[in-house]
């Protein structure tokens, strides 16, 4: 599988070239190199000049990195939108030598990064752990985050929804679910390559689950758009209604039948159209203010 997956990269960065992307490295601070998939047309001009399009930022969750999760959507988004498409922090290139493994420090250092590209302003669409981090960017960051679309995720890991997923699903723990190390866990979890990085990637995960008293659903001034598998067995459509009602008027929900956690791939031109929608409807809305 390792094999084939290295394989296939060449390919895939010629894919991605033909979608209007192309990666650049960022150092957000000594130590701590942050891999983007970047429009190149911003790569043309300056990394740090202003963007035309309006930005769509597209952040991965555990099952890979940018390039094996966004490639549909990047073919979709590219034309319309400036899409920038990272690596987090132990995924593809990106790398630290800092001990913090939370999602707040994943998303200083995404939005460091974003800054450093020039981009001012950005819908971000995050999937899985990579929604938890575009909730965290929203919350820390207003004035850099517009809106937020999120599929399969929660804005905080407690150890109550931990349970209570695992405890569903048959597994023992989130590395045992997320980090498989047989073909048989890997052709469970759906996944499309060996993970590297592993011991790094396991405390992201202890870094991912606070105390259900820690919790508190923050005030998001942006839009929250969830856009969900209707048969996703790791945050099921409960779990996502709950979510939507503590965010209160400015979230809206979206399900996507026929489709489980990876929505995105599983029905990824039904995923585009709704996620285009979601897009060009927020927008239109500016555009009228």
């Amino acid at each position: 599988m390792v094999n084939h997956v290295a394989a296939l990269r060449p390919m895939l960065h010629g894919l991605m070239k033909m979608a209007g992307v192309k990666p650049y490295t960022v150092e957000i601070e000594p130590g701590t190199v942050m891999n983007f998939w970047v429009p190149l047309e911003t790569l043309k001009k300056k990394p740090t000049k202003k963007c035309d399009k309006p930005v769509v930022v597209l952040v991965h969750g555990f099952f890979s990195d940018g390039i094996m999760t966004w490639l549909f959507q990047a073919f979709a988004l590219s034309k319309q939108y400036s899409v920038y498409i990272p690596d987090l922090l132990f995924f593809g290139g990106s790398i630290t030598d800092k001990t913090d493994r939370s999602p707040s420090f994943q998303a200083e250092c995404l939005v460091a990064g974003l800054r450093k590209l020039g981009v001012e302003r950005c819908t971000v669409v995050g999937f899985s752990y990579g929604g938890t981090v575009a909730f965290k960017m929203a919350e820390l960051h207003a004035d850099l985050v517009e809106a937020v679309v999120v599929s399969g995720s929660v804005i905080e890991m407690t150890h109550s929804i931990r349970d209570t997923m695992l405890q569903n699903l048959g597994y023992s723990s989130f590395s045992e679910m997320l980090l498989p190390t047989s073909v048989e866990a890997l052709k469970a979890l759906l996944s499309v390559g060996a993970q590297k990085k592993l011991k790094e990637r396991g405390e992201l995960l202890e870094g991912l689950v606070i105390s259900n008293k820690d919790t508190k659903v923050p005030n998001f001034p942006q839009k929250i758009h969830l856009l969900w598998g209707e048969n996703d067995q790791i945050f099921n459509l409960e779990l996502a209604q709950n979510m939507k009602g503590h965010l209160g008027e400015n979230a809206s929900f979206q399900g996507i039948p026929k489709a489980g956690h990876l929505v995105h791939l599983e029905r990824p031109c039904v995923y585009n159209r709704c996620l285009k929608q979601i897009l060009d409807s927020f927008h239109a809305n500016k555009s009228q203010k």
